[in-house]
């Protein structure tokens, strides 16, 4: 007979396919009460200047509890990574497993190309027009 630890293993690797709605409650969690605890990110904190996913996380927790205006306004990719959130907790969920089809790599480039166009044209906006395009804090 196997330890009572290790069939608690098996029962939890079992469950992995919950990760995702796990994930997303906790984001939803968050948006309600921004003390509960998170990483911030680490580029801004060492230079001062924001990465291209920079407020998202906050932007995806507004998201989640139908506050589009303030998602909005601190990330626009927000509502569509909160989306994409749930879609993976249902699929999930149904399927009983944690891992979705990779998308293709075309599909990252041209997730990643946007990105990178958004970011760069608040930080154009921000720091050479002077016209706050980052939330502050």
């Amino acid at each position: 007979m196997k330890p009572a630890w290790i069939r608690f293993l098996r029962r939890l690797q079992g469950a992995g396919f919950l990760l995702p709605a796990a994930l997303t409650g906790y984001l939803w969690l968050k948006g309600g009460d921004p003390s509960l605890p998170g990483y911030s990110c680490p580029l801004r904190l060492l230079t001062g200047f924001p990465c291209p996913t920079c407020f998202l996380t906050r932007a995806t927790g507004a998201s989640l509890r139908g506050q589009f205006g303030d998602a909005f306004s601190l990330h626009a990719f927000g509502p569509l990574v909160a989306a994409a959130l749930v879609i993976w907790s249902v699929a999930a969920i149904r399927r009983r497993r944690l891992a979705l089809p990779p998308p293709a790599a075309w599909q990252v480039a041209a997730v990643c190309g946007v990105l990178m166009v958004y970011w760069g044209v608040r930080m154009g906006v921000t720091y050479g027009l002077g016209i706050p395009a980052f939330p502050s804090g």
